[in-house]
């Protein structure tokens, strides 16, 4: 959805909006949430109109599907458990990531296993919140996940069009290809792949491929991302090792 809005001063100094034929203008971020318990998604939905974003919400899994199909939001929030569905928001983290891989998924939740942390990261989320998170502190990881897809649209003095041997990467159109080949990136496995080709053979800890991701993540979250992205590069060539583990170090990117 594209909200256009300008502003412009009358003879008498005040402002007033311009809705249509403006020169100024800006995108509103579309941000769906599906969540079934309907005080806390409209406590959500509420917050983020608040700061400017536009929002659908839905209480279940197949609402959310319908209106996927006509539009894909800028942003998905998903709890896990939907209605009758114990773990429909899985399921649709899985479907969503099959129509992309780009798409800005976040995981918030009541359940704060480790093991359902790690299981909505491996389905391709790019981040995992417990509903304990205060309102402040959930719009400004928002924001700043918003902030790297814009940084990655427009790199300040950086070349678009970054290759690594066999590897390249379109941080323009969030491209990344092997041998030609598509590599189909969410953009938490995006910008740990970027943060590690950036300087090839330079050793990587787990802290500063979370900051470059942008996400705050344990130890085995990382690894599984790292397993992720091998394999996804593996589906494109079999004999993909450009990642290394460098025990009780990091990670290295080797050409």
């Amino acid at each position: 959805m594209v909200q256009c809005v300008s502003i412009v001063a009358n003879r008498g100094g005040r402002r007033r909006r311009r809705p249509e034929g403006c020169t100024l203008w800006r995108m509103k971020r579309l941000i769906a949430i599906v969540e079934d318990e309907p005080a806390m998604r409209a406590n959500y939905a509420a917050a983020f109109e608040r700061n400017g974003y536009v929002v659908r919400t839905f209480s279940n899994r197949r609402l959310a599907l319908a209106s996927f199909q006509t539009r894909l939001p800028d942003l998905a929030i998903i709890d896990i458990s939907l209605e009758d569905e114990i773990e429909g928001g899985f399921e649709l983290c899985r479907e969503l990531r099959g129509r992309s891989a780009e798409l800005p998924i976040i995981f918030l939740t009541a359940r704060d296993s480790e093991l359902d942390a790690v299981s909505g990261l491996r389905l391709g989320a790019d981040d995992y919140l417990t509903k304990d998170i205060s309102l402040a502190h959930l719009i400004a990881r928002v924001a700043a996940l918003f902030r790297r897809i814009e940084a990655l649209a427009k790199p300040a003095g950086a070349a678009q069009i970054l290759q690594r041997g066999a590897l390249t990467i379109d941080t323009e159109r969030m491209h990344v290809a092997w041998n030609g080949g598509v590599v189909p990136l969410s953009l938490t496995e995006f910008w740990i792949v970027h943060a590690l080709v950036h300087h090839p053979g330079h050793v990587k800890n787990r802290q500063q491929l979370m900051d470059a991701a942008n996400v705050v993540l344990d130890d085995n979250t990382i690894t599984s991302h790292i397993k992720r992205i091998r394999r996804k590069f593996q589906e494109v060539e079999a004999s993909f090792d450009a990642i290394q583990t460098v025990y009780g170090m990091g990670y290295r990117w080797v050409e």
